[in-house]
């Protein structure tokens, strides 16, 4: 079954807002969230996401190039940028002098309406003369960007303006174009990652390029610079003939449009260019893109607005916590794409723009945790990439670490294949109890059950009822790169672990109250007898009397100790996950809560570590020995409100938030993990599990406790 789209409900379009100057966040306080995203004043300071991609509906998973908006760094240009196609430049001359760095402006850029695929902002480049721009990515393999000049000045205002795209030396190829035509052709090279040619992931690499100007140019543009400093950016105008490259003198490779205008006071001029591009030897045409130089914009934001204005209002206090909420919506909902290879639904890539092979192959199995917030803003995409899953399921119930439109990732290591963190059935439930579907519940009960049978048959070697990551053990675990107990005393295969023993314990919970859900009362309660004798045995074996925490235990002697006496007895964030599966006892959990607030350990200024802080290898940057990673903070969070700690659980959120935000306004991006210690993001960009931040600040604000 391909799943159709999902129908929003519409509300009027805001309007538009043509206020300029630096942000002020408290003017946001008590507006309407209902348009939030078309009533920003967002300056360079302000935590807003800024990478664009095509709508769901208009992308596709080969050749999709999406950009992020540089527009807040002053020795640069306001620049739209790709990951391996070069930027979108623009920039001015006036008065014998070339205004390309947003410093030289003579007021800088101003966000006004920013979605997942399209970005309006403002700015004056020179006194008097004010530009009203309109980025939209209109589809994985066309751009569309437009400029409203007009003069609010009390004088004529005469300037060129470039309108080009640049890249590093070697990027750009066979610039074919006259002066006069407003089309110019090039070629460019997205070689691919290692990662990808590994995985034999379907990759173009030869680019054919178009570049469309809505009028005749008055020359065409060759030249050269060296960014990042901008300043020194040169151009060579072709007035008739076609343009050359200039010598690599090891800046920056420039092709583009100079179009001449002169504006009496009160006129406007509008400007627009597409660039298009295509696999090689296939050539962009002048079907799609002549279109697109035409194509009235305006729809495309209200069908943005209509789809972003269902998602439920958070109702945060702090305004920039309620920028990060609209910022994380943006960035989950564009890492979507459409049925596309082997995929039959909906299905994401946790890592968009700009793409990179390991974030780009697929649907990893343990990142799809963020359903639970993503089906807040798609419930019938969050269905739709679970569903992914059970569509590829194996018959023994398998599933893959890895599923993507023309992968199937399986990594068989050690006899056995890989996959990974069991959170599906849980991720399942809890979207069920959002779209309340119940052909959904059922298909996945069946999906889910089976995948729980293959898990636990094939992970416990001793057979002892508790499990052992396999596979590849390492990546199966999740925590997949410096790891001090994996690093230093032994592999996750050699342990009962308790994260792995809580997220099984998380599973059948789910299982019993789908059971439920469905009138299978006797399946129920068996999948109850199944966590309680789970329960029972990470309490007996991983929990630590002395230091009140969870260990990994050797398997077969359950012991705390492998190679050395209490070798696994590392206090790493895994060991407060029984208060998440609700595995600890009252008693357990205080003394877990008061390990969890120690600040000399766990309880630091941007969030919990994953590795505590008086551990001898910790370090807040280093992956999984420091960093606080948000969705295992999410877990803790959801922990502490199951016992009733919710002062806590919302410092926990606030400390995160606190800490994306500040990250947030400095790059404009969501990031894998955080440093727990500064306002440091790391180490791959536009992360999807990233958005469970959202889950974080609102559970941590609603009433009840959340409780399965």
């Amino acid at each position: 079954m391909i799943r159709r789209p999902r129908h929003f409900i519409s509300f009027p379009p805001q309007g538009y807002l043509i206020t300029l100057g630096l942000l002020v966040l408290s003017g946001q306080t008590g507006w309407s969230q209902k348009g939030y995203l078309s009533r920003l004043h967002a300056g360079k300071n302000f935590p807003i996401y800024t990478g664009y991609a095509a709508a769901r509906e208009r992308s596709h998973f080969l050749l999709d190039e999406g950009y992020r908006f540089n527009y807040d760094q002053d020795s640069l240009g306001a620049d739209f940028l790709s990951g391996k196609a070069g930027s979108l430049g623009l920039a001015f001359r006036t008065g014998g002098k070339i205004i390309y760095r947003t410093l030289d402006y003579f007021r800088p850029p101003l966000i006004t309406d920013s979605y997942p695929d399209l970005v309006r902002y403002e700015f004056m480049p020179v006194k008097g003369l004010l530009v009203r721009a309109f980025f939209l990515v209109y589809s994985s393999d066309a751009s569309v960007w437009q400029l409203r000049i007009k003069n609010i000045s009390g004088r004529r205002i005469s300037c060129g303006i470039y309108l080009f795209v640049h890249g590093r030396p070697g990027l750009l190829k066979d610039p074919k174009g006259e002066a006069g035509s407003p089309a110019l052709s090039f070629g460019h090279q997205e070689p691919p990652d290692s990662w990808s040619q590994d995985h034999q992931i379907p990759y173009p690499d030869r680019i054919r390029d178009l570049l469309l100007l809505s009028e005749n140019p008055d020359s065409i543009l060759s030249g050269g610079g060296k960014p990042p400093d901008g300043s020194l950016l040169s151009f060579r105008a072709f007035p008739r003939g076609e343009p050359d490259f200039p010598p690599d003198t090891g800046g920056t490779i420039l092709l583009g449009f100079c179009r001449e205008i002169t504006l009496a006071r009160g006129s406007s001029k509008t400007l627009r260019l597409v660039r298009a591009v295509a696999a090689a030897p296939a050539r962009p045409g002048a079907g799609q893109e002549t279109v697109l130089l035409r194509i009235p914009l305006e729809p495309f934001l209200e069908a943005d607005q209509r789809m972003m204005g269902h998602i439920p209002d958070p109702h945060l206090k702090d305004p920039a916590q309620t920028a990060l909420y609209w910022s994380a919506c943006n960035m989950m909902r564009q890492v979507f794409y459409p049925p596309e290879g082997k995929c039959r639904e909906d299905y994401y890539v946790f890592s968009r723009v700009p793409m990179w092979g390991w974030g780009h192959g697929g649907q990893v199995f343990h990142e799809s945790l963020s359903m639970l917030e993503y089906v807040r803003i798609d419930p019938s995409g969050a269905e739709g990439s679970q569903e992914v899953y059970a569509d590829r399921q194996q018959p023994d119930g398998y599933i893959n670490y890895r599923t993507g439109p023309y992968l199937d990732e399986t990594i068989p290591a050690n006899g056995s294949l890989t996959s990974s963190a069991p959170w599906y059935n849980w991720e399942n439930w809890e979207i069920y109890r959002q779209t309340r579907d119940q052909a959904f519940l059922r298909r996945m009960y069946d999906s889910g059950e089976k995948f729980f049978r293959w898990f636990v048959s094939h992970r416990d070697s001793d057979r002892d009822g508790l499990c052992e990551w396999g596979g590849d053990p390492v990546l199966e675990s999740v925590r997949d790169g410096d790891v001090a107990v994996w690093d230093q005393v032994g592999p996750p295969s050699a342990f009962n672990s308790p994260d792995l023993n809580c997220m099984l314990v998380r599973e059948a919970r789910s299982l019993e109250q789908m059971a439920l859900a469905l009138g299978r009362k006797e399946e129920a309660a068996s999948w109850k007898q199944d966590y309680e004798r789970r329960i029972s045995l990470i309490n007996r074996y991983c929990w630590d009397s002395v230091k009140g925490f969870y260990y990994n235990v050797t398997l077969g002697t359950h012991q705390f100790s492998y190679r050395k006496e209490n070798d696994l007895k590392r206090d790493e964030i895994i060991g407060f996950l029984p208060l998440w599966a609700g595995v600890a006892s009252p008693v357990q959990a205080r003394r877990l809560v008061e390990k969890l607030t120690d600040t000399s350990a766990f309880w630091r200024p941007y969030g919990i570590p994953s590795l505590s802080a008086s551990d001898s290898d910790y370090n807040p940057r280093g992956y999984w020995n420091g960093p606080a990673w948000v969705q295992w903070n999410y877990l803790v969070e959801r922990g502490l409100l199951n016992y009733g700690y919710r002062k806590t659980a919302r410092e926990i959120a606030s400390r995160v938030s606190q800490g994306m935000i500040a990250v947030l306004r400095r790059t404009h991006e969501l990031w894998e993990f955080y440093s727990p210690d500064s306002a440091w993001g790391g180490l791959h960009r536009t992360y999807i599990w990233a958005g469970l931040i959202n889950r974080m600040m609102t559970d941590a604000q609603s009433h009840p406790p959340v409780v399965n």
